[in-house]
């Protein structure tokens, strides 16, 4: 499903701000696999998801996606194997468009566009069908422009877009942490319902070392660039947050120091 090979990236080469953001990198998931990255600031999980999505290219390796060596295949192209929801609630959308404009490019995300409406009187049925599964009420708003819904309505749009197609691979960049607690809590909810429902192989970047380990069948802590613990499900069943940072501490030799990790 997806295939990550001996990937590297090196930013700011042979300058005095060099910093290599991945090293060596493999990875492989599974289909249904639901993977949740933890790891402190400047470890390479946000640089991992760009490569992956096709903002950035690796200096060194190959991504693979669905058989297919998606390595230097541009962003855009890999758009219909891949959904990703960003930190940001004001990303992923237009914000000058309606819920129901929005839905209509999602849903037409990696098809052959012809002349024919966005939003047909089927499409409103089908959007007001999947938005009420969200259980906030948006079906009731297609045609409110998304610049005025809350953070967390957004989010849940966002997510909901970008889970639309059913994609190959779902990327999950930090989505609930721009949110209030309450607003985390529930998108938090909304994602594992719906990944469960789908299906859906998903990596998953946290700074919520609860979420990470509640979360998914399978956990990846990243230090420096690098993969330093892969924990599978029996064996993330049995963990805890004191357990993992000690894990972590004993694999990279220091403490995980990072104000935007939250224990629990």
């Amino acid at each position: 499903m997806l295939r990550i090979e001996n990937v590297s990236k090196l930013f700011n080469a042979s300058s005095p701000d060099e910093k290599i953001a991945l090293s060596s990198i493999n990875l492989q998931l599974k289909p249904g696999d639901f993977v949740t990255v933890i790891g402190s600031n400047g470890a390479g999980k946000s640089t991992l998801m760009n490569i992956i999505s096709g903002v950035m290219t690796p200096d060194l390796g190959e991504v693979h996606i669905e058989n297919s060596n998606v390595t230097n295949m541009p962003e855009y192209q890999r758009s219909k194997w891949i959904g990703r929801v960003f930190q940001d609630p004001m990303a992923g959308t237009a914000p000058s468009m309606t819920i129901e404009e929005n839905l209509a490019l999602a849903y037409s995300r990696g098809k052959t566009r012809g002349l024919v409406m966005g939003v047909s009187r089927a499409r409103r049925k089908l959007f007001r069908e999947q938005l009420s599964r969200l259980g906030i009420g948006l079906e009731n708003r297609l045609s409110a422009k998304v610049g005025l819904l809350s953070g967390g309505e957004r989010q849940a749009l966002s997510l909901l877009m970008a889970t639309f197609t059913k994609p190959s691979i779902l990327l999950l960049d930090e989505h609930t942490a721009a949110l209030d607690p309450a607003r985390a809590d529930l998108i938090t909810k909304i994602t594992k319902e719906i990944v469960a429902e789908l299906k859906l192989t998903t990596l998953m970047v946290t700074h919520n070392m609860e979420q990470a380990i509640t979360l998914g069948n399978r956990l990846i802590m990243m230090d420096k660039g690098k993969i330093i613990i892969d924990m599978a499900e029996e064996e993330k069943k049995q963990v805890t947050v004191e357990k993992l940072l000690e894990a972590f501490q004993q694999i990279s030799g220091h403490k995980l120091a990072d104000d935007r990790v939250v224990l629990g």
